[in-house]
């Protein structure tokens, strides 16, 4: 269980940051722009989920976007702990908690049991749709964003990132796709991409 009983410490306020190893980093460290945009990323779901709670209809995308919710602060945990080169933790007190390969399989699965259920695409998709859909089409597009991170990330030297972390960022815009989909009346409700409609 996390205790915070402080919100501010004024410890950041020279533009510092503190890893979950007690390593202090600047707050514009790719490390920390990657579990930063994470958090965003984990925002964007939590504004999708104000509509999907709301509707009967989207009950099924809701509980999965809280498990994934719940994930990605798994994800952020996993990233301010970074592993050392040798692959062993720093942290003798505990062990830090990692992305593990169970977490992408499980949102594979729902990636493949609401996809079952939509229509092959004829087109790329317009973001919109529903409110729902259009939230989550805005999530799909911050989570991409912090997968771009992640691999700059992990091609820095000295850093490293987990392979279970890195699948889990790329499945998670594909789950974020097909569940905006799944929201917009099941693909009916699709905004499809006319290429050159306006010229």
């Amino acid at each position: 269980m996390v205790v915070l009983n402080r919100i501010y410490t004024r410890s950041g306020d020279a533009g510092l940051t503190s890893l979950g190893t007690g390593e202090r980093r600047a707050k514009d460290d790719l490390r920390i722009e990657a579990y930063g945009t994470i958090d965003e990323t984990n925002s964007a779901i939590g504004l999708a989920r104000v509509a999907t709670s709301k509707d009967p209809a989207c009950a099924r995308v809701d509980a999965m976007l809280l498990c994934v919710q719940n994930d990605l602060f798994d994800l952020g945990a996993d990233l301010c702990v970074p592993a050392k080169e040798s692959g062993a933790d720093v942290i003798p007190q505990y062990e830090p908690l990692r992305i593990v390969q169970a977490q992408v399989d499980r949102l594979e699965r729902k990636i493949d049991d609401l996809n079952a259920e939509l229509p092959a695409l004829q087109s790329f998709v317009l973001p919109g749709g529903s409110p729902a859909g259009a939230a989550l089409h805005l999530a799909r597009t911050v989570a991409r964003r912090a997968e771009r991170i992640l691999v700059a990330l992990a091609r820095q030297p000295g850093e490293r990132v987990g392979e279970p972390a890195l699948k889990y960022v790329n499945r998670l815009s594909d789950f974020l796709f097909v569940a905006a989909r799944y929201v917009n009346r099941k693909g009916e409700g699709d905004i499809l991409w006319v290429p050159g409609q306006n010229r």
